[in-house]
């Protein structure tokens, strides 16, 4: 034993004399309050478990009397890990604790303290359920309630807010007591102030508008502050608390029960943080209680005001310069400026772009200086300065950069582990990652992705789905029954599943009324008509009985049961073994399940129903299931976004994309309230704190580099817009004046490359099916504008759409717009009926509650309860608005079938027809927001060059009607009348005059449309980004063939 600690002495002694003199003096000052400033590289994280092993060898402590922050789970590993190096065994006896952990550590201990026996933490899920039924709550006139569009749109800010709350310790009443301040404060600020006459306001006037503005965002930050504590009651009733509440609850403990508070004052006796600027509120709250039982504590704080890079939570430099004051009798201050990682030039660049942000720590104390200076010597006399890159276009940087990492792996022969390409957009990772695989540059690349939004799990996602619809009520899957059918591993041609759809379709209004599963299982029980033929494709018959059986299943198994029979049975193991994709494609199916077992060990009796409403609420929600996709050896080529490689360190760094669009001009409109500048001590506008905390992750990104750093920037993007160098480019040539070098990529290289990242989207060719099939289809087909718009979006969605006819789901925003129609033909219909007088407006709401009452099933209860409050308010508003203006000689729903229009037969059902002598004007109703639907009623224009769709129906309605022979009137106008109100609560309704030009234009629309179907050209798809029909037939392995796209037809 003797032994063992002499050795832990010597190597504790070797790694000591290793320090330079400000290091040791941090180390040495075991007794009272340290706070170490350290810039990069400059040996923090060394220091921090070299000083646990000064006080185990000099004083009388114990491992146990040691409690060290960290902010990382992996900073925690990476920490004991070091100290065991140091230290040896002991190091496993330290307290290394993220905030959290401790806090869920002094919780566990004390159960009878907290009450929390029976509690369990909330998972992401649930937290958004309860939020959500939160928002169900809300009253009429609640300033948050929303009753179309996204209604819990409100979801991620009130997360983000009540997070905010309890890691800064904010009540509500603390809130609402900075928003009155910051709202009686307005009218004396310079800003609210007129400089000038300006609309009704004069110089020197109080600009009343601004604030009503203003208050407007406070009224609802107000609003979302007083639901905090509802939604704290709401998570404890179901037996749930926040990993937020644990360091809450650990505070009010430890401020309530002095023998516990005292039991770790006496047990920590030494604590040390690591990157305290990141430090929240209630975090230095926790760590002020467990110290403030000594007079000089034996607190030790290391940490870089300029690398505070993480998001919003609470961390600014006054956390560091309170802690300076707090202590300024006793405190040491150590400022480590010698760096060991980078050569001077890259110190001087880095340097070049902090300086430029005002709130530092060296702008707030006297006397501060952080300047760093190259301390290895293997580094100091070298002369390598960073170059600056400009690129015509993002595809050149791309390749240029390929070819340099290239050129040092083969004739410099450098380590690829040694370089990285550090990026603020992720899409340069993915382009970059396409070029190393060409060029068979070994990679290594760690990323977060979404696993409910990769292939596989989507497709086993909606096989559950579908099952749930089914068991819950018979036949109500027909929608996804149909794409399930298409899934790769059941094997089935298309075009077998597009005659049934067919099939289904047109007896869905005989006598014979069927659906897809209905006859999918009739088809599979019919023998053959006779010896020579098949009674129904073996694929298909197999893949009807798979899912009958697991329909079965789902009463009788387990979740988890179940979910492993539906993959075996539907041979989607088989798929994956056989495939060249297995590791990845194995590693989704092996998370997913994990999740399953997570989501039934925290409900064991959870049931199918319940498990696929938790995934559409995630889903639905942006609620990710976190995956790490790791690509190649950590021995590759790193590719990271600045944000992770905080902490690394290269001997070569290509910093790509410095563009402003994607550093400070980037377009990321995060969630979240206005808040009152009340509640920070920063001066700053918010634009400038912006560029604050960008400027500090550039400043990060930089001094990742050891030896060369090469900063690019392109002129273009791929399609030919121009992009402008990041401000931060522009600050370090305003004091260095690097060279500016523009390295040449010769067209020739160029299109080596081609095709390979940033490639334009490919349209895929579906397999053409039997022709006399196609023709039967073809004879009884009449244009309408829902076809005709289905085209111009995609021929492939016309083809799924009116030759397949797959079944259409049900949901909410059309379930409503039906209830809609159906009050207001009911009202003119009485009219009619009633002697011209409109009826009172309750039978009018009548109408609309009958409808909706008689198709429930399109509506959740929750949708069902706020449509229908919805639609009695806007209904009601309308009929007042209206009912004494609406005119009164009328056609209601009238229906046109196969009229003649130059040759091709046209239909349309018109909602309204009003007359006036002569002429007619077509109304035609819409729900949904007014505001989103200007850009349908745009005429053909450079964004849209065919036009909105609402444009072209209109013009199509003109068509169709000039064109009906039998009558003695003539369309003057069409009128699309809103049935909703618009964000001023307006009600608006929108009249297109045709003019003879948009007749010609939708004439040679409908012509070539028409022209293109007859010559059976809709099986290849638009191919544009974010098509649906084009994804579903990729994600399926249907096309035969993929087809370029020309960039205009990409935009389009």
């Amino acid at each position: 034993m003797m032994a063992g600690k002499q050795l832990q002495a010597e190597k504790y002694q070797q790694v000591y004399q290793q320090l330079n003199p400000q290091q040791q003096l941090a180390v040495n000052t075991i007794e009272g309050p340290v706070m170490v400033i350290a810039g990069p590289g400059t040996g923090k994280t060394q220091i921090l478990s070299v000083r646990i092993g000064k006080i185990l060898l000099e004083t009388d402590a114990h491992p146990h009397n040691i409690l060290c922050f960290t902010y990382t789970d992996a900073g925690v590993i990476a920490m004991r890990k070091r100290l065991f190096n140091i230290i040896g065994a002991d190091a496993c006896k330290i307290n290394i604790y993220t905030f959290q952990a401790f806090c869920n550590h002094v919780i566990q201990e004390n159960p009878l303290q907290f009450e929390q026996t029976a509690q369990a933490p909330i998972s992401e899920p649930e937290r958004i359920g309860i939020l959500k039924q939160l928002i169900d709550g809300f009253p009429k006139n609640h300033p948050l309630k929303r009753y179309r569009g996204d209604v819990y749109f409100e979801i991620t800010s009130l997360q983000l807010l009540f997070s905010t709350m309890k890691r800064e310790g904010w009540t509500p009443a603390f809130m609402n007591s900075k928003i009155n301040s910051y709202l009686a404060d307005l009218p004396l600020r310079d800003e609210y102030i007129a400089e000038n006459a300006v609309k009704a306001f004069k110089k020197g006037d109080i600009r009343t508008d601004k604030i009503a503005a203003e208050q407007e965002k406070m009224e609802k930050l107000r609003a979302a502050v007083n639901e905090f504590d509802r939604f704290e009651d709401m998570m404890h009733q179901r037996g749930r608390y926040d990993p937020d509440d644990a360091i809450n609850q650990v505070i009010r403990a430890f401020e309530e029960n002095a023998p516990m508070l005292s039991h770790h004052q006496e047990r920590f006796r030494y604590i040390l943080i690591d990157d305290y600027q990141d430090i929240s509120e209630t975090q230095n709250r926790l760590v002020q209680l467990i110290t403030n039982v000594r007079e000089k504590p034996g607190i030790f704080v290391a940490g870089d005001d300029d690398q505070r890079i993480n998001p919003f939570q609470g961390a600014d430099i006054n956390h560091m310069l309170n802690f300076a004051d707090n202590y300024k009798n006793d405190l040491l201050t150590v400022v480590l400026t010698s760096n060991y990682r980078s050569v001077q030039p890259i110190l001087d660049v880095s340097k070049a772009v902090i300086n430029h942000n005002q709130e530092r720590l060296v702008n707030q104390v006297n006397g501060l200086s952080k300047e760093l200076i190259t301390a290895n010597e293997q580094l100091i006399h070298s002369s390598h300065r960073p170059v600056v890159r400009e690129y015509d276009t993002q595809q050149h940087e791309m390749i240029h950069i390929t070819l340099e990492i290239e050129k040092l792996l083969q004739q410099h022969n450098i380590a690829p582990g040694r370089i990285a390409v550090i990026y603020n957009e992720g899409l340069y990772g993915e382009g970059f990652a396409e070029y190393f695989s060409a060029r068979s540059i070994p990679l290594y690349s760690e990323r977060s992705v979404n696993l409910l939004h990769l292939p596989m799990a989507k497709k086993l996602l909606l096989l559950l789905r579908y099952l749930s619809a089914e068991h819950d009520m018979a036949y109500g899957g027909d929608e996804m029954l149909f794409e399930i059918l298409h899934f790769d591993w059941f094997q089935i041609p298309a075009i077998e599943i597009a005659q049934l759809s067919v099939e289904a379709a047109a007896r869905k209004y005989g006598e014979r009324k069927t659906t897809l599963r209905q006859l999918l299982a009739e088809k599979s029980n019919q023998p053959p008509k006779d010896l020579f033929s098949l009674s129904i494709h073996p694929q298909l018959k197999k893949a009807g009985a798979i899912m009958e059986k697991l329909i079965a299943d789902v009463p009788n198994l387990p979740l988890q049961q179940l979910f492993e029979s539906s993959i075996r049975e539907a041979g989607v193991l088989s798929l994956i073994i056989a495939s060249s994709n297995k590791m990845a494609l194995m590693q989704e199916l092996t998370a997913l399940f994990d999740f399953v077992k997570a989501e039934t060990r925290r409900n064991p009796v959870l049931n199918l129903r319940e498990f696929v409403a938790i995934t559409d609420l995630m889903v639905r929600e942006r609620i990710p299931i976190p995956m790490v996709q790791v690509s190649g050896s950590e021995k590759g080529v790193n590719l990271l976004t600045a944000h992770d490689a905080k902490g690394l360190e290269f001997e070569h760094v290509f910093l790509a994309g410095c563009n402003a669009a994607s550093w400070e001009k980037q377009r990321k409109p995060g969630p979240g309230y206005a808040m009152p500048d009340t509640l920070f001590s920063s001066s700053a506008n918010g634009t400038q704190e912006n560029h604050d905390a960008l400027r500090r992750l550039f400043y990060v990104a930089l001094t990742r580099a050891e030896q060369h750093l090469a900063v690019s920037y392109s002129r273009f993007k791929s399609d030919g817009k121009a992009l402008e160098p990041s401000l931060f480019l522009a600050e370090i040539q305003e004091q260095l004046s690097l060279p500016v070098e523009t390295p040449p990529v010769d067209s020739e290289t160029a299109f080596v490359f081609q095709g390979l990242a940033f490639q334009r989207p490919q349209a895929p060719e579906i397999a053409r099916v039997e022709a006399d099939w196609v023709t039967h289809k073809l004879e009884k087909f009449v244009m309408n504008v829902t076809a005709l718009n289905s085209y111009l979006k995609c021929p492939l969605e016309f083809y799924y759409k009116n030759l397949v006819r797959i079944p259409s789901p049900k949901n909410e925003a059309t379930g409503f717009g039906s209830a809609v129609h159906h009050a207001l033909q009911r009202l003119f219909e009485k009219m009619k009926l009633n002697r011209d007088e409109f009826g009172p407006l309750e039978e009018f709401i009548t109408g609309f509650e009958q409808y909706m009452h008689h198709h429930r099933e399109d509506f959740t209860p929750e949708q069902y309860k706020r449509r229908l409050e919805y639609g009695n308010d806007v209904l009601s508003a309308y009929y007042h608005k209206y009912v004494h203006q609406w005119h009164k000689i009328t056609s209601i729903e009238r229906n046109f079938k196969s009229v003649l229009a130059n040759g091709i037969p046209l239909k349309g059902k018109l909602d309204k027809l009003e007359f006036w002598g002569k002429e007619a004007n077509v109304v035609d109703y819409k729900t949904g927001d007014p505001d989103k639907a200007l850009e349908k009623l745009a005429p053909p224009g450079e964004q849209c060059p065919n036009g909105g769709d609402y444009w072209r129906q209109a013009i199509f309605y003109k068509i169709l009607v000039d064109a009906y022979d039998q009558k003695l009137w003539n369309v003057a106008s069409i009128e699309f009348d809103f049935i909703e109100p618009d964000r001023k609560k307006e009600y608006q309704k929108r009249k297109v005059v045709v003019t003879p030009q948009d007749i010609t234009t939708v004439s040679q629309q409908i012509r070539m449309v028409w022209d293109k179907i007859q010559a059976r050209d809709f099986y290849t798809g638009c191919g544009k980004k974010g098509c649906h029909w084009c994804q579903f037939v990729k994600t399926n392995n249907m096309a035969v063939k993929l087809h370029e796209i020309a960039a205009e037809d990409e935009e389009g």
